[in-house]
């Protein structure tokens, strides 16, 4: 499906089908620290989604507050229960919502964290648990690591998982989602322009090839919402898709704007798939589990 510009009327895509998921991309521009005017466009963005059907839309890495924080990660954090977060879920009603925001626990400890709600409450919490710090990113000096990856159960999207930006680049992130025998991966970002060689962008294309390769490995549906637009001199690249358990793409946000983007997707590929391939029938997850004790007595116990 084509992209469908930020500036075009709403409502002009014909509602889905009823055997259909439609998922709408939020590809947008957050603006650094600024929380009210990050969740006001999150509310125009939600109410431009619902209107064009969309029962699941997804927002890029910290949608609520832009990336380069530092220190202000402390002023911008929220808490699960908070008046904005509150307002997202609201906005949504029915359909389904993934957020980025800075997330404040009860200890005083701050996470990058992403949220799923729907119908009016909190489904699920995923706290970033790789935090890199190499080139220009030092995420472990402001916050702290999630400590937990899993997946959860819904009634229109079959087991859904959520990563963060650098969690996706992480070979375990992805053994445990098979093992979790997820239908639909979800990864937010906020990856910024590296490798740029004329109109090839190396980190858009890495990115994008993961998502085609761990849909085939985990025979998933794949979500990637890429955030846009500049902060501390760097660009951000967007290129969100999603991406069917063949390895096929289904929708692609245009690279460098903002944008809106539907997808829609029949949950009956992700069968035809797995009886194509079906790798997560041989997969041998004991072995694996078996061998990763092995290795871990070998490097922690030894």
């Amino acid at each position: 499906m084509a992209s469908d510009n930020s500036n075009t009327p709403v409502g002009t895509d014909p509602p889905p089908r009823h055997d259909v998921r439609r998922v709408a991309l939020a590809q947008i521009a957050p603006i650094l620290g600024d929380r009210r005017r990050n969740l006001q466009l999150h509310l125009e963005q939600i109410a431009a989604a619902r209107d064009q059907g969309a029962e699941l839309i997804v927002f890029p890495e910290l949608s609520l507050t832009g990336y380069f924080l530092r220190d202000m990660v402390p002023d911008v954090a929220v808490e699960p229960d908070s008046e904005e977060i509150a307002a997202l879920i609201e906005a949504a009603g029915p359909a389904a919502v993934v957020a980025g925001f800075v997330e404040q626990t009860p200890q005083h400890r701050f996470h990058n964290s992403a949220l799923f709600a729907q119908n009016g409450r909190l489904v699920h919490l995923h706290r970033k648990v790789y935090l890199p710090t190499y080139g220009l990113f030092d995420e472990q000096r402001y916050f702290a690591a999630g400590d937990r990856i899993r997946a959860f159960d819904t009634a229109r999207f079959g087991r859904v998982g959520i990563l963060i930006c650098e969690d996706f680049w992480h070979l375990s992130a992805a053994t445990v989602m098979q093992a979790e025998e997820v239908d639909l991966l979800i990864c937010l970002s906020n990856s910024p322009a590296r490798g740029v060689d004329g109109p090839d962008i190396r980190s858009t294309e890495t990115s994008q090839r993961l998502v085609k390769t761990f849909a085939q490995l985990l025979g998933a549906m794949v979500v990637l919402v890429n955030r846009v637009g500049f902060e501390d001199g760097l660009c951000f690249t967007g290129g969100s898709m999603v991406v069917g358990p063949d390895g096929r793409p289904i929708a692609e946000a245009p690279v460098l704007d903002e944008s809106l983007t539907p997808a829609d997707y029949d949950p009956a590929e992700l069968r035809r798939q797995r009886v194509i391939t079906p790798l997560a029938r041989d997969e041998r997850l004991l072995l694996t589990i078996e061998e990763l004790q092995r290795i871990k007595r070998r490097r922690y116990e030894s």
